[in-house]
């Protein structure tokens, strides 16, 4: 697990557990909406009734950090921070694979289509109020689509699709072999046109 509390906020948290005056209080870190666009990093108090028996438990000298299970590749290079400013100070989370974990070779197709998507398609497809997302993945090699925004209904999807969409994530993941759109383009109140 590679994720960093500097002894700055490990000590500024651990004033603020030592204040709530409860036995064993820890601190909880997780994603909400982990592996989306709308993906939060999250700080929380922990009591002990409310551990996990499948958090993950990350000992540091100063306190103890709960790590929900299902955040845990999320926070991969997660790094938290606190520096004293004139006004107070300020606690920094930054968690660079929030909104999608580190992705190797080894790495479900799912989570290479995706990645692909997020980081490589969809900055792009915003652009004209775009967005493609998946839908399935058939056979481990067919990857299905779900085109939306100002992408539904456009009359370029299909070269989109072909000469964009596809070739990229052909490219990039290995053994997908083709590319479907699910999406119904009759529906064209938001398309780009």
């Amino acid at each position: 697990m590679n994720i960093t509390i500097t002894d700055a906020a490990q000590e500024y948290l651990a004033s603020l557990l030592e204040k709530q005056g409860v036995e064993g209080m820890a601190v909880r870190i997780f994603i909400q909406q982990p592996g989306t666009p709308y993906a939060e990093t999250c700080l929380a108090y922990c009591r002990p009734d409310e551990v996990n028996e499948t958090d993950e438990i990350l000992n540091l000298p100063k306190l103890k950090v709960y790590i929900e299970k299902n955040s845990v590749n999320f926070l991969d290079e997660a790094f938290v921070d606190y520096a004293t400013e004139k006004m107070g100070g300020q606690l920094t989370i930054k968690a660079p694979n929030a909104k999608m974990p580190k992705v190797t070779e080894d790495s479900p197709i799912e989570d290479q289509i995706n990645y692909v998507l997020y980081s490589e398609i969809n900055p792009g497809l915003a652009a004209h109020g775009g967005e493609v997302s998946l839908v399935e993945v058939i056979d481990g090699e067919v990857a299905v689509l779900k085109f939306g925004g100002g992408c539904q209904g456009c009359s370029a999807v299909d070269l989109t699709l072909k000469e964009g969409v596809e070739k990229t994530l052909i490219e990039k993941v290995a053994g997908l072999t083709a590319v479907k759109d699910s999406t119904d383009h009759t529906v064209t109140d938001n398309a780009f046109m």
